[in-house]
């Protein structure tokens, strides 16, 4: 009986061992995943910020959807142009002499196209949509819009992805409260995202630790 005891409190004491290991390591496991695919999918975002700060650049506006701006990422051109001060002479009907008129004059230099200014000859720009570690090949949802702020009109864009999405097999519970961060140095919220439809800002909501990290995913 003494030895049946030894045996049942040996297991117990080994099932509670290995509790406490899980307890212990499974934030450290859930950081770690986090991070590694925080950090792709950030750099995915910016990506899409960069051209669509590239669409407005030379359209006015930004991208409605990911098939038009991969469009103009294929096709479009940057004009490159040169400005220098210069001036002179206009008669004055006032004072009736000639007085000097300072301006800048613009010079066209060429174009460059898009895709070569931006994605140095890559071709990652045509899956700018889909989403790194997404199980079952997501999109960024992305959106573009105008808001009007203090009489003007301003064009504006988001890009986005649930946070779900990405750590779509890590434990429930940590999900949950990775989804109710409210912290500078963390990813707030359930999304990652760049960009508002409601502000005229092309900021993501990512900590500034994720704009020091490269990744090649």
């Amino acid at each position: 009986m003494k030895t049946v005891l030894q045996y049942v409190l040996l297991v117990v004491s080994g099932v509670l061992a290995y509790l406490i290991y899980l307890s212990v390591m499974a934030p450290i496991s859930f950081n770690n995943v986090k991070e590694e695919r925080f950090s792709a999918v950030i750099e995915k975002l910016k990506d899409i910020r960069d051209a669509q700060v590239a669409h407005r650049t030379v359209t006015d506006a930004y991208a409605k959807d990911f098939e038009s701006l991969i469009n103009f990422i294929d096709t479009g051109y940057f004009t490159l142009t040169q400005q220098k001060d210069s001036s002179f002479m206009r008669y004055n009907r006032t004072y009736r002499i000639d007085m000097q008129v300072d301006t800048v004059v613009v010079d066209t230099l060429g174009t460059v196209a898009v895709k070569d200014s931006i994605f140095k000859g890559s071709s990652s720009y045509k899956t700018l949509f889909a989403v790194p570690y997404a199980q079952n090949n997501e999109r960024f949802t992305m959106k573009a819009d105008v808001v009007n702020k203090q009489g003007f009109n301003a064009p504006v864009f988001e890009a986005s992805v649930e946070k779900n999405v990405i750590l779509y097999d890590q434990p429930k519970d940590l999900l949950a409260k990775e989804n109710a961060h409210a912290s500078i140095e963390q990813v707030n919220g359930t999304t990652i995202k760049v960009g508002s439809l409601t502000e005229v800002s092309t900021s993501g909501n990512w900590p500034s630790i994720y704009d020091k990290k490269k990744t090649s995913n």
